[in-house]
């Protein structure tokens, strides 16, 4: 088999937030805006790497999810426990200093973790978690 990883997809709550986060803040392109019905879906990727998508997307669209259900996910992303993603970088330190001088909210600083990684987390303005590995 050859099988790779096309998109992986993160909530929004506002879509400029997101946009701006991910083009502006993280240096991705955008690859894709479509809106439909008043809500909007960002497809961005990493500069190199056309395969890799994230679609940005309102987190509650499914028809099939209850009032309940949407209120448990609105409470989730706030908390930060809705959404994760893990990228990677040969300059975590580098990295690090320009997402906090960018302004965005700082989780962990860079860290050496007893399980054999070493990395930094922040949020986007969603609230999911961004953790960044350190390439070895």
């Amino acid at each position: 088999m050859d099988i790779s990883i096309n998109a992986a997809f993160l909530p929004h709550n506002d879509p400029d937030a997101a946009l701006t986060f991910y083009r502006d803040t993280l240096g991705f392109e955008v690859r894709n805006d479509v809106g439909y019905g008043g809500m909007r879906w960002i497809t961005v990727g990493p500069p190199g790497q056309p395969g890799t998508s994230i679609v940005l997307h309102p987190p509650a669209a499914d028809p099939g999810i209850t009032d309940d259900e949407r209120r448990t996910i609105s409470e989730m992303m706030a908390k930060g426990t809705y959404g994760i993603i893990t990228f990677a970088t040969a300059d975590l330190d580098g990295t690090f200093e320009q997402l906090q001088a960018a302004d965005a909210e700082v989780v962990q600083e860079p860290t050496e973790q007893p399980y054999g990684i070493r990395d930094c987390a922040f949020r986007d303005p969603a609230g999911n978690l961004i953790r960044i590995n350190q390439l070895r």
